[in-house]
């Protein structure tokens, strides 16, 4: 048991565990800003409403605490989810990791990603629903159970195909751009001090490129499992994005997005750097 508890993937699993729950609980309302604009657009032809009054509705309806709407799936999808992605990456960089080129990274990166995406994608469609507005069940195995009853496995993992083309590239980027910075400190002389504000500052940076670059994929995404029986496949969600908003509809969100997706992966990367460290993970 000793030597299971002190594996180094357990280890990384651990520490990634406990940076996603912090980044999780912290960043919750912006991840519900973001679904709301986005769905939007599904509920009726008229212009939606901007990020402030989404927030002011929500506090309106629901108080402070509707802000964090969903939190109990998020936390559920997260916490696991980004313990598993960290310890893939620490076993396949143990593996596979050579040249530490930013192709390779990409790879290592999306791969984690991979392996995350499709074991916790049951929780990412009830948080969708939950942060939607669309869900009212307060159970969270109720509600797994309701969507299997209702829709089966397909709706368990509806917007698989989404999912995938969102988390699998956002990954791979993230994880190059972030190593690539990251190697900057073997030669900036970066003092231990200052270690934590320089690696936060790196995943801001690749957070934000990352995110620009894979926003039409999530917009495809809340669609998909937000009304699954309405838009079937990618290319339909997709045609039907366009046709209501245009080429700006696949945009639609990016800013919460962002926000979120760049302070959560900063601050999930930077906690993690530092609880592996104390771990003696290398």
């Amino acid at each position: 048991m000793e030597s299971t508890l002190t594996s180094p993937v357990v280890k990384s699993f651990l520490a990634g565990s406990l940076s996603g729950t912090c980044s999780t609980l912290l960043f919750q309302p912006l991840d519900l800003v973001k679904t709301r604009v986005q769905s939007a657009v599904c509920i009726n032809g008229a212009r939606p409403a901007g990020m402030m009054s989404i927030v002011a509705t929500v506090i309106q309806q629901d108080r402070i605490v509707g802000l964090w709407r969903g939190i109990v799936p998020s936390i559920s999808r997260c916490v696991p989810g980004i313990g598993i992605y960290f310890s893939t990456i620490h076993y396949l960089k143990g593996r596979f990791e050579h040249t530490k080129s930013p192709l390779e990274s990409m790879v290592i990166g999306g791969s984690a990603r991979s392996v995350a995406v499709v074991t916790m994608l049951p929780f990412t469609v009830l948080k969708t629903r939950y942060e939607g507005g669309e869900f009212r069940c307060n159970n969270m195995l109720r509600g797994l159970t309701s969507i299997y009853h209702l829709e089966g496995m397909k709706g368990l993992f509806s917007g698989f195909s989404a999912t995938l083309l969102r988390d699998v590239p956002f990954s791979g980027l993230y994880f190059m751009f972030y190593t690539q910075l990251k190697q900057l400190s073997e030669t900036a002389n970066v003092p231990d001090s200052r270690l934590p504000m320089f690696h936060f500052s790196c995943g801001m940076s690749a957070g934000m490129m990352a995110s620009m670059i894979t926003q039409p994929a999530d917009v495809l995404k809340t669609h998909m499992q937000l009304y699954p029986k309405k838009h079937g496949g990618l290319l339909n969600v997709a045609r039907f994005v366009y046709e209501r908003d245009g080429m700006p509809g696949f945009w639609r969100g990016i800013i919460p997005r962002t926000i979120r997706r760049t302070l959560m992966a900063a601050m999930a990367w930077t906690v993690y750097e530092e609880v592996a460290k104390s771990m003696g993970l290398k």
